[in-house]
């Protein structure tokens, strides 16, 4: 059931039995923009320790250890044109406690408390939990940026992506950090709260009429609906982007980007999931058995697909002195797919790993309301699984030839121990 609490704010009520738990997700989506990442990964951080209820740490956790250990949690994504800032909770379902409770209006309260009354006065955050935050922030980042791979695969997308907007990661940077004050960011928070187009999901076993009735409690006001399309679409090039930088490394990342015509649920999409199986998806795949396996060229292999914005990366690590070996691999493993050089059984291998990616995500609360949610912004409607696995398994050898030949090369970095030339 999908009822409005507002305009623009949408309940979504997924009755099952399946679970023992009670999952509860508020996504809050905005078109993306180069500064909201950073802004809004702050507020993610604000929210999650303290509220004017509970305002410390300590105070917040022994709430939740009342509502019998309840996991509350906030996170920040991306997908494609737009921003996500999601806030939830897990609590236990009634039915499986021993005295009398109301767990799920209790919950509901708590959600309230630490969305319209944060640890705030006179129009900004509270100083002590905003700086300690932010320095926590700031460190966050610099503590990303020694993970090696991770630095080369933001240093890709800044070479992958035209609009300056793909390029930033979900939880921003350190950058757009420094401007950002208690008064300005209460500013935003309120923004965020007013104008998000907001999408809430209750699965469990719960009755559609219990959750409409907890959650008109919350103060939503209208909003206008964004028209920006969810789908970001990166043009190919006609010559790849590359650079290289040099760092005192022991392992070189050689990483490389790729346009392709695969968008989630789109015409290309179970072709383009059985083709990055096969590419580069599984250990069974053609980088993994190529690059890693037979000729011992790198410490890892692997590709994957971003489908709301139709791109694909390919990560490996090297040594330094390999990497022209380990081009002309990549390059020749595409060449490989676009000839079809790819067996039945390695096909029909690749359609049984994702189908039980998909079977056993299905055992994850969290996963399944994240899957209806792509739904939603991808066709505003629900592909169930029964319906995927059919759709993955028409996939033909022939399609999967056609994808490979539109994937093409845009962007490499290598970021290497040794000199650069």
């Amino acid at each position: 059931m999908v009822s409005n609490l507002a305009k623009g704010v949408h309940l979504h009520v997924l009755p099952t039995k399946k679970y023992k738990t009670i999952q509860i997700s508020l996504k809050f989506k905005t078109p993306l923009k180069k500064e909201v990442a950073t802004k809004r990964t702050l507020i993610a951080s604000l929210l999650e320790v303290n509220s004017k209820k509970y305002p410390n740490q300590t105070a917040l956790r022994s709430k939740l250890s009342e509502l019998y250990g309840a996991g509350f949690g906030t996170n920040v994504s991306k997908k494609g044109s737009y921003h996500i800032f999601s806030v939830s909770m897990s609590l236990v379902n009634d039915k499986f406690i021993s005295m009398e409770s109301n767990l799920l209006e209790e919950a509901t309260d708590f959600l309230k408390e630490i969305l319209f009354y944060p640890n705030a006065e006179n129009g900004s955050f509270n100083n002590a939990t905003f700086n300690r935050e932010k320095e926590k922030l700031a460190d966050d980042y610099d503590s990303l940026l020694d993970d090696k791979q991770t630095y080369a695969k933001l240093a890709l997308l800044r070479l992958l992506f035209e609009d300056e907007k793909q390029q930033v990661p979900s939880i921003g940077m350190k950058a757009d950090l420094e401007s950002i004050t208690s008064e300005s960011l209460f500013n935003d928070y309120q923004e965020l709260l007013a104008n998000d187009e907001i999408d809430i999901y209750v699965l469990g076993d719960v009755t559609e009429e219990k959750v409409a009735e907890v959650f008109s409690k919350f103060e939503f006001q209208d909003r206008l609906k964004k028209e920006t399309p969810i789908f970001y679409n990166e043009e190919a090039a006609a010559t790849a982007n590359h650079q290289i930088e040099s760092q005192e490394i022991t392992q070189a990342k050689y990483n490389l980007g790729y346009t392709t015509p695969v968008f989630y649920l789109g015409e290309h999409y179970y072709s383009g999931q059985v083709f990055n199986g096969l590419f580069g998806g599984y250990p069974h795949s053609k980088l993994f058995m190529n690059v890693r396996e037979k000729e011992s060229l790198a410490y890892y292999a692997s590709s994957s697909l971003d489908t709301f914005n139709g791109t694909m990366v390919v990560q490996t690590g090297i040594d330094s002195k390999e990497v022209e070996k380990v081009k002309e691999i990549i390059s020749q493993q595409l060449i490989e797919m676009q000839k079809g050089n790819f067996s039945q059984e390695d096909l029909q291998q690749t359609k049984s790993m994702l189908k039980n990616n998909v079977i056993q995500s299905e055992d994850n609360p969290g996963s399944v309301i994240e899957r209806t949610y792509a739904n939603h912004l991808a066709l505003g409607r629900v592909i169930n699984t029964e319906e995927w696995i059919s759709n993955l398994e028409q996939v033909t050898k022939e399609e999967v030839i056609a994808i490979a030949k539109q994937v093409q090369l845009k962007a490499t970095f290598f970021l290497t121990g040794g000199t650069t030339k």
